[in-house]
């Protein structure tokens, strides 16, 4: 008798949370907000990473940025990021890491406050190459990333940053 009851109330409970479930899924790849990160994406690491146009990102990166690396460890501000961009990406024209976004493993999910949008958390999977003169472009690895991004008086800042599981093309 007690396992009738049991059973009646997780059915209940699940089919409750089934239909009163008000969590946001993740965003189309069509919505508005998916293609404003994808832009920011773009900006950051083709104009950023990979161009060593820093101008073009600097204004989308928060100056209390937080990245955790799982291989470079953490760097707690806009200025330690811009200080390792330039030694560590953009240092070395003879051997230049470029950044490509795996398409379709991006995801976006919004962050409400209130019903009103604040930020977006963007994941994914991305693969780094080398660039060198007289040379294919060839792979060195492949991580994955979550990004969280911050609207500070509509301006949208790169806030927080994971980066983890890097691992080699050939693992």
């Amino acid at each position: 008798m007690k396992t009738v009851s049991y059973v009646r109330i997780a059915v209940l409970l699940i089919c409750t949370l089934l239909f009163f479930n008000t969590g946001q899924a993740q965003m189309e790849s069509s919505s508005e907000l998916y293609r404003t990160i994808l832009k920011l994406d773009s900006t950051l690491f083709v104009d950023g990473f990979n161009n060593c146009e820093l101008k073009k990102m600097e204004h989308l990166i928060a100056t209390d940025l937080e990245f955790y690396h799982d291989q470079a460890g953490l760097s707690t501000s806009k200025e330690e990021f811009f200080k390792a961009i330039k030694e560590n990406v953009c240092g070395n024209a003879n051997k230049k890491p470029i950044r490509k976004l795996v398409a379709e493993s991006m995801e976006v999910f919004p962050l409400y406050n209130n019903g009103v949008l604040y930020g977006a958390i963007q994941n994914g999977v991305h693969e780094f190459y080398i660039k060198e003169a007289n040379k294919e472009l060839y792979i060195t690895g492949i991580a994955k990333f979550s990004h969280v991004f911050i609207m500070q008086d509509n301006i949208w800042q790169l806030k927080r940053v994971l980066s983890y599981d890097h691992q080699s093309p050939e693992e």
